[in-house]
């Protein structure tokens, strides 16, 4: 059920009853109204614990997982799959565009003791909507429909949705959707506030998250998703669109301390902002937990999350430049114990991911 979102209308702030109440997703109850989206290449099994033991996390989703992939059980979709007893609340996303395979992997899934399955309509990536999947399943609604229902059909476990506002800002299909995904038995739809021709480009539309509210009526709780940085913004966009939770994906790689900031204001506690002891203790201890997974390959996964990582651990540009090029765990120990001197030397909130440079040849940036 949807729960009743209070906000002080002069301030557009929520009160504090709007946000410790959780909310449920077919049956599945979550004490955090802010959850972690799933972002491919990033939420493996690594980031999300070293983000749970930060505190204030509740549900999480795996990156996104090709159902065919599933089904056969490539060495990918096992990596992508992991999980532990301390990963949870979880749920599985899974992609592709063929209804029998969608059903059959959130089969795999039940018989194998996961408690959701969420199916992607969002994903703006070419790769996947030119094999019909991702947010191209939006350009044909009585097709995404019943692919929805044969998925809800197969299994017990809650089925849910993440979906964009459509395929460009003329098809804007994302409420009619909504509210035939919700009237097929869905448990729960996240939208993302851009449309699929935006990809991360320009900003997130609160009102198109609003009118996905508006459609599906308190049929089942609607997640919004897009451009949530700081706690304030994602405080904004429950009480601008009435959404009953938000999902934070690029804004929990800028900060990892978002969700234990955002539990602090719901208990009306000031927020904790992290020492740079702790910035330093969990840069170290997310790559051990990567290192611990993956083993040395972790060196080369690891670098990505540098450029994301610098600003909120106020880490100097060179030693930033460093951490998306050492090769051994050594040289990566090696950069931690120059931090131990230098950390937030470097004063930004701006992470070098969020910096645009230029087309053409890096010699030209």
């Amino acid at each position: 059920m949807n729960a009743v979102v209070k906000t002080d209308r002069a301030s557009g702030t929520l009160s504090r009853d709007a946000h410790a109440d959780g909310f449920v997703v077919g049956g599945r109850r979550f004490d955090s109204r802010y959850v972690l989206a799933p972002l491919a290449g990033y939420t493996h099994l690594a980031f999300r614990t070293a983000v749970r033991e930060l505190g204030g996390l509740g549900l999480a989703t795996t990156d996104l997982v090709l159902a065919s992939h599933l089904l056969t059980q490539t060495k990918k979709s096992r990596e992508l799959l992991k999980t532990s007893p301390a990963d949870r609340p979880l749920s599985v996303q899974i992609f592709g565009s063929s209804a029998a395979q969608m059903a059959d992997a959130a089969r795999w899934l039940e018989d194998h003791g996961r408690e959701g399955v969420d199916l992607n309509m969002g994903c703006p990536m070419a790769k996947l909507t030119g094999s019909g999947g991702g947010a191209r399943l939006m350009c044909d609604a009585g097709g995404a429909v019943a692919l929805v229902k044969e998925v809800v059909d197969a299994v017990s476990i809650p089925v849910t949705v993440k979906l964009r506002l459509g395929w460009d800002r003329e098809n804007q299909t994302a409420p009619a959707l909504s509210r035939a995904f919700a009237e097929a038995g869905v448990a729960g739809i996240t939208v993302h506030g851009r449309t699929r021709s935006q990809g991360f480009r320009g900003t997130v539309d609160l009102s198109g998250i609003a009118a996905v509210v508006q459609a599906v009526d308190g049929i089942v709780p609607v997640v919004g998703n897009g451009d949530v940085r700081v706690p304030a913004d994602a405080e904004r966009m429950r009480a601008e669109t009435g959404c009953d939770a938000v999902a934070i994906g690029r804004g929990a790689l800028a900060d990892p301390w978002i969700f234990r900031r955002l539990a602090d204001r719901a208990a009306g506690r000031s927020e904790r902002l992290p020492t740079d002891d702790e910035k330093l203790a969990f840069l170290r201890r997310h790559f051990a937990l990567m290192l611990e997974d993956r083993g040395e390959y972790a060196c080369v996964l690891f670098r990505k999350f540098a450029a994301w990582y610098g600003a909120v651990l106020g880490v100097p540009e060179d030693l930033e430049d460093k951490l998306r090029r050492f090769e051994t765990p050594e040289q990566f120990e090696a950069i931690c114990q120059t931090l131990e001197g230098r950390i937030g030397e470097r004063i930004s909130d701006v992470p070098t991911a969020f910096v645009k440079v230029p087309n053409g040849p890096v010699e030209r940036w």
